[in-house]
């Protein structure tokens, strides 16, 4: 009644007078719904009809607060701190400017002094737990939380960042202590069970963690996250297709989301499930285009099933998402291979080489398609680099025994083919397949058949 009052006196520009009460609830209606420019002015005409109050004084400076006017605000402050030395909220007002202006141990000691005057100490508490964390102080934050929750059992964002301070602190036996604790005093709580279960996951106790997400999903069969969570599990317990069914079940109470098709994907691609998995991956891609894992994932399903024309299309559209995945490139490689396109196989592989991906295949794959090319001297140059990460690697000394041989370098051939035959003597086929010349070679035909009877 004194809300419809008051927004009639302002369409009608005429004067109302309000008692405190009803303009401290004015203003607080106002603030909570976000209507600061409402609130403001039930606060001037709130003064102008009470200027001695000093809960209308300290919704002023709420709001002076809110609008980063902080001199104002502690102005205000000093004010109304010499007319109640007191005041709880004045304590708590300032703490917030000094946390504003990152003052944090001094927004510590503030509230830590409004506690010493408050009854209501628990919003107390949550202000000062955000304190501690500001500072990554966790363990303090965590036993202020602690304090908030054993007020209010229902408090879940107290409970959350218990979790989260356990969780930075890699305490998860700990937290699977506390939330055991939590759960015998209030069992039907799927929050708890939630994090509970969470943590478990996070220690690999599948069993447990599942059992924690049932019991969510058991006493709040809404609840999203919790299937999402069980699902997540039972893909690590390899019961796909319960997780597929609990992924399902999040579809059917929320939108679909990239995130939960993607994962529907992989698990019918662990099901062998091809097409069921291209679907979801299809409807992934849909949900989000920016969604590069999806794409690959596209791009390495066709690629398995030998449709590299599919494959090289979903594959370039990851990259003009994810760039900078050498991953993708080493795929991109693959795939041109497959195609026969021998210049963009190099482009895939040198684009790893410069993204730091010195897996001994990439150094390979180059040097392969760079002989094939005929382009020698940049072979060898690739496998000379991959010499400084494996030593003594069978891969490397055949190939270079091979370049030097093609090269008319027969005595580094030499030297690189008896290397190559110590470290792996079975391993010499690959010349066969790589440089047939070489390998019809009759010195080299000798010496492989020398080497055999040296070493029997």
């Amino acid at each position: 009644m004194s809300l419809l009052k008051f927004e009639s006196m302002l369409k009608t520009n005429a004067v109302y007078f309000f008692d405190l009460v009803e303009f401290e609830e004015i203003i607080v209606h106002y603030l909570d719904a976000g209507k600061h420019a409402l609130a403001k002015k039930a606060v001037k005409l709130g003064l102008q009809q009470h200027p001695a109050s000093v809960e209308l004084k300290l919704l002023q400076v709420e709001i002076y607060v809110f609008e980063n006017e902080l001199d104002k605000a502690s102005i205000l402050l000093k004010i109304i701190e010499r007319l109640e030395p007191n005041n709880d909220e004045v304590f708590i007002q300032k703490a917030t400017i000094s946390s504003k202006q990152g003052n944090h141990k001094e927004a510590i000691e503030l509230l830590k002094k409004a506690l010493t005057f408050t009854d209501d100490k628990v919003d107390v508490w949550s202000l000062l737990g955000m304190e501690y964390l500001y500072l990554d102080d966790f363990n303090n934050a965590r036993s202020t939380f602690i304090k908030c929750v054993e007020v209010d059992f229902e408090d879940y964002s107290a409970l959350y960042n218990v979790v989260y301070c356990f969780d930075m602190e890699a305490k998860h036996e700990e937290a699977i202590t506390y939330l055991n604790a939590y759960v015998e005093r209030n069992p039907y709580c799927e929050v708890a069970w939630h994090q509970l279960g969470r943590q478990y996951f996070i220690l690999e106790m599948f069993e447990k963690a599942l059992m924690s997400f049932e019991y969510a999903v058991l006493i709040d069969e809404s609840f999203i996250g919790g299937y999402l969570e069980k699902a997540k599990t039972l893909e690590q317990l390899g019961r796909y297709k319960e997780a597929i069914d609990n992924y399902l079940i999040t579809l059917e109470l929320d939108d679909a989301t990239a995130f939960v098709c993607l994962r529907v994907g992989e698990c019918y691609e662990k099901l062998l499930n091809l097409d069921e998995a291209i679907s979801f991956y299809k409807k992934a891609v849909h949900e989000d285009p920016l969604l590069d894992k999806g794409w690959v994932s596209l791009a390495n399903l066709y690629f398995l099933d030998e449709n590299y024309q599919k494959a090289a299309y979903y594959i370039s559209k990851a990259l003009k998402i994810e760039e900078d995945n050498f991953l993708y490139w080493r795929r991109y490689a693959e795939i041109n291979l497959r195609l026969n396109f021998y210049e963009e196989a190099v482009v895939g592989y040198v684009k790893c080489l410069s993204l730091n991906d010195t897996d001994l295949e990439v150094f390979i794959g180059l040097t392969d398609v760079l002989s094939f090319l005929g382009e020698f001297n940049d072979a060898m140059s690739t496998l000379v680099k991959a010499q400084k990460f494996y030593k003594d690697a069978a891969e490397i000394e055949y190939r270079l025994a091979g370049l030097f041989f093609i090269l008319n370098k027969e005595k580094y051939g030499f030297d690189h083919l008896i290397t190559a035959l110590t470290i792996d003597y079975d391993y010499h086929i690959i010349l066969k397949e790589l440089y047939p010349i070489v390998y019809d070679d009759k010195k080299v035909q000798k010496l492989l058949v020398d080497y055999k009877k040296a070493t029997e």
